[in-house]
């Protein structure tokens, strides 16, 4: 196991997208592993290190609230974008008036969670990329609030906040086992030709879901 941190996040909304929901959007009960490892990828990320989340911890009571949000029922196609590189005509931009809809959303209210993770080396680093020094430029990072771009909770609408804990945990307040069903793990990039979804199956325990040894399903 690498160098680890354990952050703190915290935020007034949470939207971590179910796959399965196919028109609404409705939220898992917690962050899923693959978003906590974007938070910190958000305020440290370089190609010679990858960060692996080991726990979340859950400390505020799992609550939904339904929103309506703007959303746009199109995007610029990848042929649409060699076209113009080509000299094509074809508008290059989205017209938000007239591909707006409204879709309502199933999302959570009033998060705070403290993710521990610890990041490894991989194939990319090169000979100054020291495993102390990726560590203190994270660690430094953190303490001072900054970041590559502003962390958030699924959707960019809903940042995160956060901040370094360097102190023992705080105990959740959450007691008892909880089942959260098959949660997206990650995605699995081996063969970028055939991105593949990774579930697991998401246990809380007193507030905590323990990924160490986790089973991970393809």
């Amino acid at each position: 196991m690498g160098y680890g941190i354990k952050l703190e996040v915290w935020g007034d909304y949470a939207l971590i997208t179910r796959p399965e929901m196919k028109v609404e959007r409705v939220s898992y009960d917690v962050i899923t592993p693959s978003v906590a490892r974007g938070i910190i990828d958000a305020i440290y990320w370089k190609p010679a290190i990858t960060w692996h989340i080991d726990k979340i911890h859950v400390y505020n009571p799992i609550e939904f609230t339904n929103i309506r949000r703007n959303e746009v029922s199109s995007k610029i196609s990848a042929n649409t974008v060699d076209s113009v590189m080509n000299g094509g005509t074809k508008p290059l931009y989205i017209n938000t008036n007239a591909d707006r809809q409204q879709r309502a959303s199933m999302v959570l209210k009033n998060v705070r969670y403290i993710i521990e993770a610890h990041f490894e080396l991989t194939g990319k680093a090169g000979e100054t990329d020291a495993i102390e020094k990726h560590y203190n430029i994270a660690l430094r990072r953190m303490r001072n609030g900054q970041c590559y771009h502003n962390p958030c909770f699924g959707c960019r609408e809903f940042p995160a906040n956060f901040r370094l804990i360097e102190d023992d945990l705080p105990k959740s307040s959450l007691t008892g086992e909880k089942d959260l069903g098959y949660m997206l793990y990650d995605m699995d990039f081996t063969n970028p030709e055939d991105i593949k979804p990774m579930f697991f199956r998401a246990i809380m325990r007193n507030g905590i879901i323990d990924l160490s040894g986790c089973e991970v399903f393809r």
